[in-house]
């Protein structure tokens, strides 16, 4: 495979992940600003257009809402277009996480449905953003793999080993628990919809003490694991932003979770998602050596 063609598959590749994240931000944006059911109906926008309609009673949040589920159409665009710079690019390696991403987006405008169907639900509405993560997980491991041919790597050093798989299903646990203080808390999407029947303090600590423990495994991780060079750089980008992220999540607490700083913290949180994926990438996978030796 060419540089040229390489550089054009990862360009794309990185369309696709921009709009992976892009779509949980946006998605935020509805919540915050209560459009959850600015579009009360699914597929359709009201019961006999797809789109808003003057007088509809939800005004701009019904645009809101419409902005997001265009947005949908932009990521399958994206979508489409890497599966078939995949096939051209004949990286059979690639085929399946690709296709996956195909699949995972059909299973999002499902959750998408369910959700309306079901009032926001907190319940699809944590199931979205977490089937939005794996999907992100997804993106950049292509992007990763785009870039060379990578292959998997036996973890030969039980402390690496423990660590790494350690690090990565901790953020992830960190994530859920994110999902359960959201679904317990105020910014619902709408004011009638359900909640969790959680105590919101109790879950908003539980996710606290979990990050505090995420960033202690972190260091160990930094200082303890005899890691390559670039997992060492990759864990002070991982690091920074977690740390930035936990000073975000505790001033939107003791503020009362004003719309900004939570929006904030939404961005934060696919960062940090991210951060540690390349993480587990640059641990578990290694380019192939015939490609070091172009």
């Amino acid at each position: 495979m060419s540089e040229f063609a390489r550089k054009w598959l990862a360009a794309i590749l990185r369309v696709l992940l921009i709009f992976q994240t892009g779509i949980v931000l946006t998605g935020g944006v509805v919540r915050l600003t209560g459009s959850g059911l600015g579009c009360p109906t699914w597929p359709e926008c009201t019961g006999d257009s797809y789109t808003p309609v003057d007088g509809q009673i939800e005004g701009f949040k019904s645009w809101i809402e419409f902005g997001n589920r265009l947005l949908t159409f932009a990521l399958v665009l994206a979508c489409v277009l890497s599966v078939l710079a995949v096939l051209i690019s004949k990286r059979k390696d690639l085929r399946l996480l690709v296709l996956g991403q195909l699949a995972g987006i059909f299973g999002q405008a499902l959750l998408g449905g369910i959700t309306v169907l079901t009032d926001l639900h907190p319940l699809p509405v944590a199931g979205h953003f977490i089937l939005s993560i794996i999907l992100i997980a997804g993106a950049q491991s292509l992007l990763t793999k785009a870039k060379f041919p990578y292959q998997g790597i036996k973890l030969g050093k039980i402390t690496l080993h423990f660590l790494s798989r350690s690090h990565i299903v901790l953020t992830f646990i960190v994530i859920v628990a994110g999902t359960l203080v959201t679904g317990s808390g105020p910014h619902a999407g709408d004011a009638a919809a359900p909640r969790f029947d959680f105590d919101f303090r109790t879950v908003a600590w539980l996710h606290a003490d979990l990050v505090i423990a995420l960033l202690g495994l972190s260091l160990a991780y930094f200082i303890f694991a005899s890691t390559p060079s670039a997992t060492k750089r990759m864990l002070k980008f991982f690091l920074l932003a977690a740390l930035i992220q936990g000073a975000i999540g505790y001033i939107q607490y003791f503020l009362d979770l004003p719309e900004l700083i939570v929006a904030m913290h939404m961005l934060g949180s696919t960062l940090v998602w991210i951060s540690a994926w390349k993480v587990w990438l640059s641990v578990s996978r290694q380019p192939k050596e015939s490609e070091l030796n172009r």
